[in-house]
């Protein structure tokens, strides 16, 4: 995989890159709190959404590059996360810019500054588990760009019901089964590869109409 260093405030962030022979949009992806770009639904995207038209650039924050644990402030993530950005709406494709779970989270804070057309939350963390008082959808509801969320249905962070009314432009796929992770049980309802279909499916479908619209 193409790999590319950009230096950030935040320290160095590297682009991991899937390319598409003939792109239609770019779409960066960032990790969560807990892990990398090892995620399973982030690797699906890679694998899934080349041969539709979509490079994807899988972006590790500073503070994984440099071997850290734990995550920085949301500030110090968005700073790890704005010259990537920023640096990838010139591959001359519309750009979108996503996440799962607290890159997510960057995503929606950063979307309009960094010139994307769309937003992509997966596993958006709605709340702390057992926390639902402690709500974080402003940072979804106050996007301001088109969004797609992407939910499992036993995500503690939030699940598919528990999220407030979206705005025009807004769209939720339940992802049947599916925890924070999208990890699904072995006797669920569906397995983990249909699971992971629902994922790149909808991705796809989304990424393709946003980055036409954003053409027009």
């Amino acid at each position: 995989m193409e790999q590319r260093t950009v230096t950030t405030q935040a320290g160095d962030a590297r682009i991991g890159f899937a390319r598409a022979e003939r792109p239609l949009a770019v779409l960066a992806l960032g990790h969560g709190a807990g892990g990398g770009v090892e995620a399973r639904d982030l690797q699906a995207l890679a694998a899934a959404l080349p041969p539709l038209g979509v490079t994807v650039a899988l972006v590790e924050q500073p503070w994984r590059v440099a071997g850290r644990r734990v995550a920085p402030a949301p500030r110090t993530l968005d700073l790890g996360w704005l010259p990537v950005a920023e640096q990838l709406a010139g591959e001359g494709v519309p750009l979108l810019v996503g996440g799962r779970s607290a890159g997510a989270r960057v995503a929606c804070r950063t979307g309009r500054s960094s010139g994307a057309a769309g937003i992509l939350a997966l596993a958006f963390p709605l709340h702390p588990p057992g926390k639902p008082e402690k709500s974080r959808a402003e940072e979804l509801t106050g996007a301001g760009l088109p969004v797609l969320v992407v939910q499992g249905l036993r995500d503690a962070f939030g699940r598919p019901e528990e999220f407030p009314r979206l705005p025009a432009g807004a769209e939720l796929v339940p992802v049947p089964d599916a925890d924070h992770g999208f990890a699904v049980p072995k006797r669920g309802t569906v397995t983990q590869e249909e699971a992971l279909a629902v994922v790149t499916g909808a991705v796809g479908d989304w990424a393709l109409r946003t980055a036409a619209a954003a053409r027009e």
